[in-house]
C-alpha cells in the first residue's frame, strides 16, 4: 500500500491495518521460534514418509481453519493477510524440520550435516526455485522429499493463495450481502 493510500484511511482502518501487521509478524515469529527451540529427536527408524504425511496433514488442517476464519471474519481481507503470514512460514518450517531431522538421522542425506539455519535456507531456496546448489540432496529419500516439496510449492503458490483470496472475497461478499439486507 502506498503512503497516500494509508494516509487516506481513517483512524479506525489504520488501527485495523496496524493490528493485522502485528498479528502477521507475531504469527511468523512464533513459528520460527518453535522451529529454532523445539529439540531435534534422533530417530533414524522413524519413517520420513510418515513425518512428511503428518506435516502435510497438519498443513491442510490449519489451511482449512484459516480459510474458515477468513470467510467469517469482519475484516476478511485483513484476515487473509494474517493467514498468508501463517500458512507460508508454516509450510516452510515444516519442510525445514523434515530436512533437519533427515540430516540428523542420516548425515549423508545432504552434502553435509544440516543446521537449523541451513535446513531453513535449503527449504527457502527450493520454494523460491533459486536452488543455488550449495546444499544438495544426496540420498534417494532426500531427493524424493525435495521433489515433494517442489510439487507442493506449486500447489501452495497456485491453489493455496487462490483459496485464501477466494475466502476473503466470499467474506467481503457475505458482509456486503448483510449490509444490503
Amino acid at each position: 500500500m502506498s503512503s497516500s493510500h494509508i494516509s487516506s484511511l481513517g483512524t479506525f482502518e489504520r488501527s485495523h491495518l496496524a493490528k493485522t501487521v502485528v498479528r502477521a509478524v507475531v504469527s511468523a515469529t512464533v513459528l520460527l521460534s518453535i522451529y529454532y527451540l523445539f529439540p531435534i529427536e534422533h530417530r533414524a527408524h522413524q519413517s520420513v514418509a510418515l513425518r512428511l504425511s503428518v506435516a502435510l496433514a497438519i498443513f491442510a488442517i490449519i489451511l482449512a481453519i484459516e480459510v474458515r476464519f477468513i470467510t467469517n471474519h469482519d475484516r476478511p481481507m485483513l484476515r487473509a493477510g494474517v493467514a498468508m503470514a501463517t500458512i507460508i512460514p508454516l509450510f516452510l518450517v515444516m519442510f525445514a524440520w523434515i530436512y533437519l531431522t533427515m540430516s540428523a538421522s542420516d548425515p549423508t542425506a545432504f552434502g553435509g550435516q544440516l543446521s537449523r539455519r541451513s535446513a531453513l535456507y535449503f527449504t527457502v531456496t527450493v520454494f523460491s526455485t533459486v536452488g543455488f546448489g550449495d546444499i544438495t540432496p544426496k540420498t534417494d529419500m532426500a531427493r524424493i522429499v525435495a521433489m515433494v516439496q517442489m510439487l507442493a510449492d506449486l500447489a501452495v503458490i497456485a491453489v493455496v493463495v487462490r483459496m485464501i483470496l477466494g475466502a476473503a472475497t466470499r467474506g467481503v461478499a457475505r458482509l456486503q450481502g448483510s449490509v444490503d439486507s
